[in-house]
């Protein structure tokens, strides 16, 4: 695929960034579990926060596909970080410019898009995982706005944001239609941090319950109309999948260079071990897996960029890469043998790392799901 100018010199700041400022000291940050707010800042320094936002909000005004490289390349380095780049991107930054009053923008839009504050989505909740329509967070009509309690679960950056996009129940009987969306500072009293989850992998990143207890809220800080928040919300879950199949070629590629490197100096009988056809093979189905990822990916992004409706595509590209680079990363702990399975290499961490993007913004079963019953109503 040709990329235009603007989409090289993104691709190529970002991969700059992400292996100067970020590939040497992600092992640390990931032993440690510790998020690295000044990467974060520097991130925003670069447009890297608010990518697809117009200049006029503090955004680098850039397309799609712009951000889908910049994805792949910060996920290359460390997906943990890249899924707080992800979210302040969007859904936050971008349901803010599309569904924002102008205040809305100038207060929240502005200093997320430019990264001088950072922002979360508070959709999930423990009861209601891939299905968003069930919320038990209350928004209650009151003289001073709304009042909010209620609990949410698996929040991207719930501690180090600084907003907070809140999805509630304001009208229980209305279903759907029930729902609305709030921006609510972090340090609101009423928010708070339950619980710092630790994980699996994403250990750079803070993922966190959150408990909402009599959080007061204004009424000109509800985004959208009353009753429009499960559509907010939901709008941005194409963005988001194909997100996610970028962070996941982005992983991919490195365990990949990672193996082919030490295919090439690693030795046996002789000969280094690139040379067998065993793994030379295993080398050209994971390059191949990747390249075909990537390309799906691509296509997404472009469909949703020139404003074509491509729910199927989004979810081929999540379920294909995100099944791909735990395949991937796999044969490369396979081919470093014993070394692999050490965290003195970056396999260990990348296996961990992949393994949620089978499960976020849809798990796989949701994934064919959707798929299922795109391909039966063409």
């Amino acid at each position: 695929m040709q990329l235009s100018e603007q989409q090289l010199q993104i691709r190529d700041m970002a991969r700059t960034f992400a292996t100067r400022e970020m590939a040497p000291y992600v092992a640390q940050w990931d032993r440690d579990e510790t998020v690295s707010i000044t990467t974060l800042e520097a991130m925003g320094e670069l447009g890297l926060m608010g990518v697809c936002i117009d200049p006029e909000w503090g955004g680098a005004g850039a397309d799609f596909l712009s951000y889908i490289l910049a994805v792949e390349e910060i996920a290359a380095a460390d997906c943990g970080l890249c899924n707080v780049m992800s979210a302040n991107n969007s859904p936050v930054c971008a349901a803010i410019q599309d569904y924002g009053s102008r205040a809305q923008k100038e207060r929240f839009l502005t200093p997320l898009a430019s990264g001088q504050q950072r922002g979360a989505i508070l959709l999930t909740e423990p009861q209601a995982g891939s299905d968003a329509s069930n919320l038990r967070t209350r928004a209650e009509r009151r003289d001073d706005g709304y009042r909010l309690n209620g609990s949410k679960s698996f929040i991207t950056a719930g501690q180090s944001a600084h907003v907070a996009m809140i999805v509630a129940v304001t009208d229980p009987a209305a279903g759907k239609r029930g729902i609305s969306c709030f921006l609510v500072p972090t340090d609101s009293p009423g928010y708070r941090v339950a619980r710092l989850e630790h994980k699996l992998g994403h250990r750079t990143c803070d993922t966190c319950q959150i408990e909402l207890e009599d959080l007061v809220v204004p009424a000109e800080q509800r985004l959208g109309d009353e009753g429009e928040g499960y559509r907010i919300a939901l709008a941005y879950l194409m963005e988001g999948r194909i997100g996610v199949a970028a962070q996941s070629v982005g992983m991919a590629r490195t365990a990949f260079e990672a193996a082919r490197l030490y295919a090439e100096e690693r030795e046996t009988f002789g000969r280094p071990i690139a040379d067998h056809q065993v793994i030379a093979f295993k080398l050209a189905d994971m390059a191949t897996q990747i390249e075909a990822a990537r390309q799906l990916t691509f296509h997404a992004a472009r469909l949703k960029e020139t404003g074509v409706r491509a729910l199927k595509e989004a979810s081929m590209a999540k379920l294909f890469a995100s099944e791909m680079v735990e395949r991937v990363t796999s044969a490369a702990i396979q081919i470093h043998g014993g070394y692999g399975y050490l965290n003195d290499f970056p396999l260990e961490k990348i296996y961990r790392d992949a393994r949620v993007t089978q499960i976020y913004e849809g798990t796989s079963e949701v994934q064919r799901i959707v798929i299922g019953r795109e391909i039966r109503s063409n």
